[in-house]
């Protein structure tokens, strides 16, 4: 484990709005990642790996990046329609909670519970609304 905390898997841009149905709507954007992968022809991004033992709630910071910088660009931004806006950040994989507290207490890891987690961070949304 590594004090400065896990590292980075990767950085993406959430988009929300409302279509021409009033159904709201959101598109999930892979900005920058980690490791050397590409989108797969379905166009994501394949997992960064898992360096979690769960036998020892520990985890290698030997995947993922200690800094990921990126830019995008929306092709499909409408400047007549409302949307919102923000950057969520994922870490790789560590522990879960649980996982921490059933090692250290010598117990069975829950069924049903993941092992691990992978973090999340994200910024304050940006809304942007048409002039008009």
């Amino acid at each position: 484990m590594d004090p400065d905390g896990a590292r980075l898997d990767r950085i993406q841009i959430v988009k929300g709005w409302v279509d021409g149905r009033g159904e709201p709507q959101e598109r999930i954007v892979d900005v920058a990642w980690s490791d050397g992968r590409a989108p797969g022809p379905d166009g994501k991004l394949p997992a960064v790996g898992n360096t979690v033992d769960v036998t020892t709630a520990t985890y290698a910071n030997t995947i993922g990046a200690a800094e990921l910088v990126g830019h995008w660009t929306d092709d499909d931004f409408d400047p007549k329609a409302h949307a919102v806006y923000y950057v969520r950040v994922i870490e790789i994989p560590t522990p879960r909670w649980t996982t921490y507290d059933a090692v250290r207490n010598g117990l069975p890891l829950l069924d049903g519970v993941p092992a691990t987690i992978q973090e999340r961070a994200w910024t304050s949304p940006i809304w942007y609304t048409p002039r008009g």
